[in-house]
């Protein structure tokens, strides 16, 4: 308990000097994995995703393809249970995660702590055909969206797939998705199909809390921004979570509150 709460001290006092997590430092030297928040963090022990794999592939050769071990299990187990439900489709395009050490990368405000993933959509020509995504394309509210490569002008949104993805990221037991940043219109069309394909009510409602449109920024007509939540065993260690808590997920451990006298003999004391 000690421990923890000398590392919570040093998370508190690295807060309010507002810049610990650009980087290591001897003033928290027991923090490692995830550090700080997505858009203010960095990596430590991080793992590089494979350029491809069963049932995916990386946008870019030179994609920020570093992150949690998490993350990395959850992307490659996400697409092969697609893969393997559904045989014979496009693989599942993936584009940045996070640099080797995390910290600022390019096209990015966030993704700076290895729990960040964008995800283009699955998609389907206008007959059906499962093909490759092109590449961040915007959806409209029928699912639609104009390409541009001369031979495909456009490509349907392969909402079948696109919710297989979804659910096997919602129920695994250790990936714990925090969000799912989405479209308003397209997180419409996949709670539709989900509520007409009979799954379960509480899965469904998973779902809806996860996927949203965020705030912030562009409104993620042209993939998924994945973010995952930070584990109790992660937090100790330095993750820090913001927004909601869900319930459905393992809660950090709440500590003890901390005076001034016992954080200045916390940031003292050898």
């Amino acid at each position: 308990m000690v421990a923890v709460r000398r590392r919570i001290a040093c998370l508190l006092v690295c807060a309010a000097l507002g810049g610990c997590f650009y980087s290591p430092t001897p003033l928290a030297p027991g923090l490692s994995g995830s550090v700080g928040v997505p858009h203010r963090g960095v990596l430590t022990e991080g793992v590089a995703l494979p350029h491809s794999g069963e049932g995916y592939r990386l946008l870019r050769p030179d994609a920020a393809r570093w992150g949690q071990q998490r993350l990395i299990d959850a992307i490659r187990q996400a697409s092969a249970d697609v893969a393997r439900q559904q045989p014979g489709g496009a693989p599942l395009v993936v584009a940045d995660l996070s640099a080797r050490h995390g910290g600022r990368i390019p096209r990015h405000r966030s993704h700076r702590s290895g729990r960040d993933v964008d995800l283009l959509f699955y998609v389907v020509t206008p007959d059906g055909r499962s093909i490759e995504n092109p590449g961040f394309v915007h959806f409209q509210s029928d699912g639609l969206a104009r390409t541009n490569v001369p031979s495909q002008r456009f490509v349907r949104l392969d909402v079948a797939r696109q919710w297989l993805l979804v659910r096997s990221l919602l129920t695994s037991s250790t990936a714990h998705v925090q969000w799912l940043f989405v479209a308003r219109w397209l997180e419409a069309l996949l709670i539709e199909y989900a509520i007409a394909r009979g799954e379960d009510p509480e899965l469904v409602w998973r779902a809806e809390n996860v996927l949203r449109q965020p705030s912030d920024s562009a409104s993620h007509d042209d993939h998924i921004h994945m973010r995952l939540a930070c584990t109790p065993a992660e937090a100790v260690a330095g993750c820090i979570h913001t927004g909601p808590r869900w319930p459905w997920l393992p809660r950090p451990p709440e500590p003890a509150p901390i005076s001034d006298e016992e954080l200045l003999h916390a940031l003292l004391d050898d």
